[in-house]
């Protein structure tokens, strides 16, 4: 028995391992962010979630709907109940009848089989069909908050991925002008034109290297690894993404504003709340009203299972009837749901005037930090340029005999600073971009 169920997570792994080898496969290629998201979305189980509450609130709104519209039914029913063993004074067709022992029923043998039609007329279908509008709205606006928050997780993840790589190769770099320059000063050691403590020096700056491209190659993985999680089944799935484009131009601030206004979910969402809100204080009103139920039944109800009776009587018939219940008395409980559901009402209205501030205040944000970062990118790529002109530089001075080695440890250390502070920038760049682009619906 412990050995088939230690053998049955083996059995599932062999079973799924096909599946897993072939998503691995086709992972394989340049993935681009446009195919990023498009597969987080097809992955990520809250993105799932809001996208399946999106669905159930447009089907609660078809129902709402379809309460306002009468409702058909066709009933069928056999009764037997026992007789009381007395006969009736009068006869249906010649044959005497017992009468039932329960005063209730009509006679010891009833059939039923009618078409029943029925309608309610009253303000809380009305109610209940704009809640189920304003819960479809806030299901839409909360779907499309969870899509733009797993875009964000997305962009970020995808261009961190992108940064890592970068950075693995500043770091291979890095450590190849460390042996180069290890080499130099060993070969001026033993030329007699450099001490023995410059050679320490290098090889110590080696070892730095050889670190920090492990220390890079780590986490260029654990990137890999946490974009993988959210696009395929194997995270450890081998993929590519497609080359960097240069950044885009920074849109100006009228068009992001308007887009931001026009397009934000968190607004849509608090206003949905207000709405349901509205909605449920409508409902908890309409109880204090009368409705009006309408009804219509037309078939048979009678001792025998037929349009005629045995004495020709006609069981099938019709009737109608309309009901009207006055609300008199319920201890206050109308009127305290009341008072509950505008108190509701009222606090969604502080969190819609909280979203629009909230806007606001992203919108300025994002900007800001979207304009701080792309100025910066000139500035990030002159300092690389100056950086390697400076590295250049020094080597030469130090092979003439004229530097020393710490200048060019020094230029060493500028240099890798200078790139992988260019691509940091260029990763803040993107995500401010991708905020902005988010806020606004257009990613």
């Amino acid at each position: 028995m412990h050995r088939r169920l230690h053998l049955a997570p083996l059995a599932l792994l062999l079973a799924v391992a096909p599946s897993v080898r072939a998503q691995t496969a086709a992972a394989t290629g340049n993935i681009t962010l446009d195919d990023a998201i498009r597969r987080a979305e097809a992955n990520e189980p809250a993105f799932a979630a809001a996208a399946a509450e999106r669905q159930a609130a447009t089907l609660e709104r078809k129902n709402a709907r379809a309460a306002l519209l009468p409702n058909a039914s066709y009933h069928n029913q056999f009764l037997f109940t026992e007789s009381n063993h007395t006969q009736l004074q009068t006869k249906q067709g010649g044959i005497d009848q017992s009468q039932p022992v329960f005063i209730a029923n009509n006679a010891i043998h009833e059939y039923t089989t009618q078409g029943i039609v029925n309608e309610t007329v009253g303000l809380a279908q009305i109610g209940a069909l704009r809640l189920a509008d304003a819960n479809a709205a806030l299901a839409q606006a909360q779907l499309e908050i969870a899509r733009r928050g797993l875009v964000a997780t997305v962009v970020s993840l995808y261009y961190g991925v992108s940064a890592s790589g970068d950075k693995v190769a500043i770091a291979q770099r890095a450590l190849d002008e460390a042996n180069r320059f290890v080499d130099v000063t060993q070969k001026r050691e033993t030329a007699r034109e450099a001490a023995h403590a410059d050679v320490i020096k290098a090889q110590l700056g080696q070892a730095q290297r050889q670190r920090d491209l492990a220390d890079a190659k780590l986490a260029a993985e654990k990137a890999r690894l946490e974009l993988g999680v959210l696009l395929f089944p194997n995270p450890a799935s081998t993929y590519t993404l497609a080359a960097a484009d240069a950044p885009p131009l920074l849109p100006d601030r009228a068009s992001i504003e308007t887009a931001a206004r026009a397009n934000n979910p968190e607004l849509r969402s608090a206003l949905a709340t207000v709405q349901a809100g509205r909605a449920e204080t409508f409902n908890a009103q309409a109880a204090l009203l009368p409705d009006l139920a309408l009804n219509f039944t037309y078939g048979v109800d009678a001792p025998q299972f037929a349009r005629y009776g045995p004495d020709g009587a006609r069981n099938l018939g019709y009737s109608a009837s309309a009901t009207v219940d006055l609300p008199l008395w319920d201890w206050l409980t109308t009127e305290r749901k009341v008072k509950e559901t505008r108190i509701r009402s009222d606090a969604a209205k502080v969190a819609l005037t909280a979203a629009q501030r909230r806007l606001v205040a992203d919108l300025a944000e994002f900007y800001a930090e979207a304009d701080v970062a792309r100025q910066q990118l000139a500035s990030l790529d002159a300092s690389v340029i100056d950086s390697r002109e400076s590295l250049r530089l020094t080597d030469l001075r130090y092979v003439d005999g004229e530097g020393t080695v710490l200048d060019v440890v020094d230029a060493q250390n500028t240099l890798i600073s200078a790139e992988n502070a260019r691509a940091d920038g260029v990763v803040r760049y993107q995500l401010a971009l991708a905020q902005l682009q988010t806020l606004t619906g257009r990613l």
